[in-house]
């Protein structure tokens, strides 16, 4: 027996053991459970040690070329450091200072560009013509259509984000299809995560079918 049929046997036996977890939580479950986590994690520290520790902190305050070390990248490794006295209570208060680092700086490189990646897009196309004045209007009922959706969805979500006014009336009516509007977005969202979830499924199936029953058991599939 090759160890890749071996590996095919612990794959299979860790994934009924989490497939077990349908029936009820079992020890079985928790021991597969704890080997997926584990490898897991190993493989990802592995991963982010090579790829961005080593090159981007060890390598530079001790590079192996003969090149000048770079000082500055002493202030990172001392804040990364200080995140992992979080285990130490009476050095953890030193954490708070990379988190605040590290929120800060996030905050400062990530609003701009969700700003001009996410919000100035959406407003453009919401703000774009209801249609071309150089087309006849009988041939442009589908995006005319289309364009007058976004604009009433996305004036109706911001009024229900606005607090100042009672939603009443007009505008409680307004508030309500922004509610559903949002619950649509909501949906749309919840179902794409399913669908993503039963391509896993999926996969598990192709590789039970496939590779167990057809190259470990030896079975003809088809």
């Amino acid at each position: 027996m090759s160890w890749e049929i071996i590996g095919i046997w612990v794959a299979t036996l860790l994934t009924f053991g989490i497939a077990s977890f349908l029936y009820k939580d079992n020890p079985v479950y928790k021991i597969a459970e704890h080997i997926y986590l584990g490898v897991a994690l190993g493989y990802g520290l592995t991963i982010y040690f090579w790829d961005s520790i080593k090159p981007n902190a060890i390598d530079k305050v001790l590079p192996s070329d003969g090149s000048a070390p770079e000082y500055l990248v002493w202030i990172p490794i001392v804040l990364g450091l200080f995140i992992l006295l979080r285990v130490i209570p009476s050095l953890a208060w030193l954490s708070r200072w990379s988190f605040a680092v590290y929120i800060g700086g996030n905050m400062g490189i990530l609003v701009p560009s969700v700003i001009a990646n996410l919000l100035m897009p959406q407003l453009a196309s919401a703000m774009r013509p209801l249609y071309d004045t150089a087309q006849p209007l009988n041939a442009q009922w589908g995006p005319l259509i289309g364009q007058a959706v976004i604009l009433i969805a996305t004036f109706a979500t911001m009024i229900y984000f606005f607090f100042s006014l009672e939603h009443r009336g007009f505008v409680g009516k307004l508030s309500r299809l922004g509610v559903l509007f949002i619950m649509i977005s909501f949906g749309a969202g919840f179902g794409y995560t399913v669908m993503a979830r039963m391509s896993l499924l999926i996969g598990r199936f192709q590789f039970l079918i496939i590779d167990f029953f057809g190259r470990a058991l030896g079975l003809r599939i088809g």
